[in-house]
């Protein structure tokens, strides 16, 4: 018998896309998120683009096939990608991040409730990586910040002592409710930091600031 896992209280209501190579995959999903109220499902065929729902892509291995279907999900369809992947190099995850998606799973950590926190986040425009891949991403930033005169192809604007403190918790994994208890700050201050930052640099969502912060040298 499947465990129930508790999802916790919570008013969201998210529209959620399965993508998957084959049937058994998706009836697998499907199967893990259907104990959660919060999640309405949109099928794929008649969703209409730029709806703004999260779309859950569970590929092998992140190859051009896959990074195209990102980049149909991101900019054709307007969607919030969450990417379950089974396995995947240090230079797909530039890649990945360059086609917007900021909540990656591992196949193999692919609970119930790991998939509701990445579908929450990227519903909401957070980041959630996987520890190692957290890292993973900051040493590749810290490569091409050293390799590199400046952030080139990003602006070259300044940023504020309050946005690189908000950033260097971001970089550390920590979500909008941590940085906000770690800074003393109400949640709704560490959005609009993050929000007007973004706006400002024409920057992408999270990870794409994070990665801006670290090439130009503030993180």
């Amino acid at each position: 018998m499947q465990q129930i896992v508790e999802s916790g209280p919570t008013t969201e209501r998210v529209r959620l896309s399965v993508h998957t190579s084959d049937p058994i995959s998706r009836a697998g999903v499907l199967s893990q998120l259907r104990q959660y109220p919060e999640i309405e499902w949109v099928d794929t065929d008649t969703a209409e683009p730029g709806s703004g729902h999260v779309a859950l892509l569970v590929v092998g291995s992140v190859d051009e096939t896959t990074l195209l279907r990102l980049r149909t999900l991101v900019q054709g369809e307007r969607a919030r990608p969450v990417l379950v992947v089974e396995r995947m190099r240090e230079a797909d995850l530039l890649n990945v991040a360059g086609c917007g998606v900021t909540s990656i799973v591992w196949r193999r950590e692919a609970t119930p409730a790991r998939l509701l926190r990445a579908i929450l986040a990227a519903h909401r425009g957070e980041g959630d990586l996987p520890a190692d891949l957290l890292g993973t991403f900051l040493t590749r930033m810290g490569q091409l910040k050293s390799s590199a005169p400046g952030p080139a192809g990003l602006p070259t604007m300044g940023l504020a002592p309050r946005e690189v403190e908000v950033l260097q918790l971001v970089a550390e994994g920590l979500d909008t409710a941590q940085i906000a208890d770690k800074l003393a700050y109400s949640e709704r201050t560490v959005k609009n930091v993050l929000q007007n930052l973004t706006s400002r640099l024409h920057l992408r969502n999270r990870t794409h600031a994070v990665a801006y912060a670290v090439r130009a040298g503030y993180i």
